[in-house]
């Protein structure tokens, strides 16, 4: 009998707190748990000379080609006169700035 009460028409706000509750509960031990793991941030390949931005930042912009070629000759993959040779093909083989014209 004490369904049929005036009571019931507070079963909808109790049902609808207990799933706001759960709901809290569960977001709160993702975000617990996505700070400790380190919040999913992906790491550059260990060859990678790009530094890692930290979680939500933009990461660095594309290394150009010419920087690329600096890095290689850096870490000693190329000597001094291949580095001559590949950096003055790129700056040929570069498009003038307002010409609009593309590579081949």
């Amino acid at each position: 009998m004490f369904w049929y009460g005036p009571q019931m028409g507070w079963g909808w706000a109790m049902g609808l707190g207990s799933l706001v509750f759960w709901a809290l509960l569960v977001v709160a031990i993702v975000v617990l748990v996505r700070s400790f793991t380190g919040g999913g941030q992906r790491l550059p390949f260990r060859g990678s000379t790009a530094a890692a931005a930290p979680y939500g930042q933009p990461g660095p912009a594309a290394a150009t080609p010419e920087q690329v070629l600096a890095v290689r000759f850096a870490r000693g993959d190329i000597d001094e006169d291949e580095f001559h040779q590949r950096m003055a093909a790129l700056r040929a083989e570069a498009p003038h700035p307002g010409s609009g014209a593309t590579p081949s």
